[in-house]
């Protein structure tokens, strides 16, 4: 039944929703899991959903027919888009302007401007494209870090999103079946621009713009990116098949399962995610048998299905259903790599990303939209961070076998972004590509020779792949070019720049030797996330990538500053300190400035982030154990991970770039100027709470502004989007 209601679906959503769009995107997961009744759920409610659409087709044209005669009488341009291209560094896109080989940026430039973009503070990806979205900094929109901390428990949760389960149930036998609906709660706050110019009649597709998931409800397409979790529940857990017994467990990103071989006969099951229905919330299990047919070649049988794998060659997706009881199915997708059959066994899986025509929990607006996509082009990746860092970091994917997985998702992107481009005759269509950032933190170490994780590796072979990666970008913007009109306009922009992360520093431990923090009578070294820490002898702790936070009393739990003179005096303390910080390993300046929150953030979040921004120097960052909480006796270490670049530093090192085929009229644009910029393209003025300007306009501050306030928290709280996105 699922499949024709997906086919009905899929000729329903063509005709009436895309014909809308032509009016003339560290592993913590968001929560709860899944109610695996969703899947079916969901789509039974689109089917309905698609034929209320039907019936109510004629009313609805006439409807928009007035609305929109009046969308575009203002407007400055008829479509504007917006090529995203995340972590793009200015210091390397400049050189390789310079030494020609980039002639479509080029031709861009020259054509209107080019411009540093200033980020966000801190300059991490959820945080900065949460600025362009809405144009006003974290302390506005709420999102301060990949993580947010409970105030009760001192542990992390995600910070953009929350999944919500039933909370009545009724108990049948080992079964617990919910007898409401889950909810997926989205926690950045304040409106996106796509909302606002929906409210004026103006359509918009947004295509795996980080921080839209779960999808919001507007007046165009969406397809989530940044926090959609697997089907773990995770933010990318990979699984490893080996029948290696002696091989040492995958330390983080990954899942290690040993597997029985017999002969040419290898036994396993792939973990599913946790079964939401039962009492005992077991993991589900899915068994499969590889039958070795020689050195470089295997048949995995799942089921009834037999897939050939053929070593260092991905598989297409293919699905993975998991029995949940009652007849339920949950449904994901994943490729396979094989990587050796002897003298082991040794085979790598993808996280198990959402499957598009069957999502568990909502990945696009409308629901069926991802249904859509892929009936049309393809079975896709899902996962906020699809291209899987961790693989490489852990050393069971190759280079070149990371490569390859992350140029199979960016083709996925590509296809998709020119086929809403194409459907965007008028409005908005923005799209932001993830390989440029993914790429760049797994290979920054080649430009260095003398990078601490290039140690007993070849890395010759590889000193060209970031510069190919800005090249086959390059190309992409040429391509974009040929489609986009001269009286469009069109923005290629990243979020923040990159530079190399060579050293870690862990501030738990130096709060710690400084009297700062303190641990439980016993503890010499904490487990992940604080464990260990005595929070009544504590008054400062690091969190998350970029950030202090002060124990003040009845903020958090067990909190000892107290607040006014007190709290004001030790946060003045710690930025003195800290600020202008050297690595004692070489005498270089490790922290170039600490900011303090209160004066960089504005709106009504501002005593929700962090009291004190850390402002790394360009080759630190917060060590791999300061960003899990775990506090020892290293302060500073040598980062030998793959994932050698980063951003999340001082913002001042790491701006990013736009081009455009306007001229910037604006002085030092930033990423808070986007959303009245495009607001401003369409004749929308733009809300006073916002804190940009338009970047275009003629030497002015842009149009008269609507005369409202930044509303209140309690106004201003997205809808909860519920498992069927009513």
């Amino acid at each position: 039944m699922t499949r024709y209601y997906g086919v009905i679906i899929f000729f329903l959503c063509a005709f009436f929703v895309l014909g809308d769009a032509q009016p003339a995107h560290a592993y913590i997961g968001p929560g709860a899991g899944f109610a695996f009744l969703t899947s079916f759920l969901m789509l039974f409610a689109s089917f309905f959903m698609a034929f209320f659409t039907l019936l109510t087709w004629p009313a609805r044209v006439f409807i928009r027919f007035f609305k929109r005669r009046k969308a575009f009488v203002d407007a400055k341009t008829d479509r504007v888009v917006i090529l995203g291209l995340d972590g793009l560094e200015p210091t390397i896109a400049e050189r390789l302007l310079q030494e020609g080989k980039l002639p479509n940026l080029q031709k861009l430039r020259q054509q209107g401007s080019y411009s540093h973009l200033q980020t966000s503070f801190p300059a991490l990806s959820p945080v900065a494209w949460s600025v362009f979205a809405t144009g006003v900094n974290a302390g506005g929109h709420k999102v301060f870090d990949f993580l947010s901390r409970q105030k009760q428990t001192y542990m992390p949760e995600l910070s953009s999103s929350k999944v919500v389960a039933a909370s009545r149930k009724l108990t049948i036998g080992k079964y617990e079946i919910p007898l409401g609906k889950p909810i997926v709660r989205f926690l950045r706050r304040s409106k996106s621009f796509w909302t606002i110019l929906g409210e004026h009649g103006i359509f918009s597709h947004v295509l795996r713009v980080p921080i839209t998931f779960p999808p919001e409800k507007f007046n165009g397409a969406m397809l989530s990116a940044m926090c959609a979790p697997d089907l773990w529940g995770t933010q990318g857990t990979f699984s490893f098949f080996t029948t290696d017994e002696s091989v040492d467990p995958i330390k983080e990103g990954g899942d290690t399962a040993i597997v029985k071989r017999n002969g040419d006969r290898v036994e396993g099951f792939i973990k599913g995610p946790e079964n939401s229905i039962t009492r005992e919330k077991e993991q589900m299990k899915l068994p499969f048998v590889a039958n070795i047919l020689n050195d470089d070649e295997v048949e995995l049988v799942l089921g009834k299905e037999k897939i050939l794998l053929k070593k260092n060659t991905y598989t297409e997706w293919v699905e993975l259903k998991f029995k949940a009881g009652f007849g339920i199915k949950v449904q994901g997708i994943v490729r396979f790599y094989l990587l050796d059959t002897k003298p082991h066994f040794r085979l790598y899986m993808t996280p198990i990303n959402i499957d598009p025509e069957a999502p568990a929990l909502p990945i696009s607006f409308p629901y069926f939209y991802s249904v859509y996509l892929a009936k049309l082009h393809g079975k896709y990746a899902t996962l906020g961070l699809a291209e899987d860092t961790w693989s490489l970091n852990e050393g069971v994917l190759s280079e070149d076998a990371f490569l390859e997985q992350a140029y199979l998702i960016h083709d996925e992107r590509e296809t998709q972004f020119f086929h809403a481009l194409e459907k965007t005759k008028k409005g908005l269509c923005a799209v932001v590509i993830d390989a440029t950032d993914r790429i760049q933190h797994m290979f920054f170490r080649t430009l260095e020779d003398d990078h601490p994780a290039n140690r007993g590796k070849e890395t010759e072979i590889y000193k060209n792949v970031i510069e190919d990666m800005y090249i086959k970008m390059d190309g992409l913007v040429g391509k974009t070019m040929e489609k986009v009109g001269k009286d469009d306009v069109f923005i290629v922009m990243s979020d923040h720049g990159f530079k190399s992360f060579k050293r870690g520093i862990n501030l738990n431990v130096w709060l710690k030797e400084n009297g700062y923090l303190t641990l439980k009578e016993g503890v010499t070294k904490t487990g992940e996330f604080f464990d260990g820490v005595d929070w009544a002898k504590t008054r400062a702790y690091a969190f998350g990538l970029a950030g202090i936070y002060l124990n003040v009393k009845d903020r958090e739990k067990s909190g000892v500053v107290e607040p006014g003179a007190e709290y004001e005096k030790l946060k003045a303390e710690l930025i003195e300190k800290l600020s202008g910080l050297k690595d004692p390993e070489n005498d270089e300046v490790a922290i170039t400035e600490m900011y303090d929150g209160h004066k960089i953030y504005k709106g009504p979040y501002v005593s929700e982030g962090p009291d004190i921004i850390s402002g790394y120097n360009a080759g630190y960052r917060i060590s791999w154990n300061g960003a899990t909480g775990v506090i020892d006796d290293v302060i500073f270490d040598d980062n030998t991970k793959a994932w050698s670049g980063d951003h999340c530093i001082d913002p001042k090192l790491v701006p990013g770039v736009i081009f455009a085929n306007r001229k910037i009229t604006g002085n030092k644009p930033g990423l808070v100027d986007m959303a009245p910029t495009v607001l401003s393209q369409f004749g929308v003025e733009r809300p006073a709470y916002m804190l940009g300007q338009d970047i275009f306009a003629d030497n002015t501050n842009g149009k008269k502004v609507v005369p409202e306030t930044q509303p209140k928290p309690e106004k201003i709280v997205q809808k909860e989007v519920t498992s069927i996105n009513e």
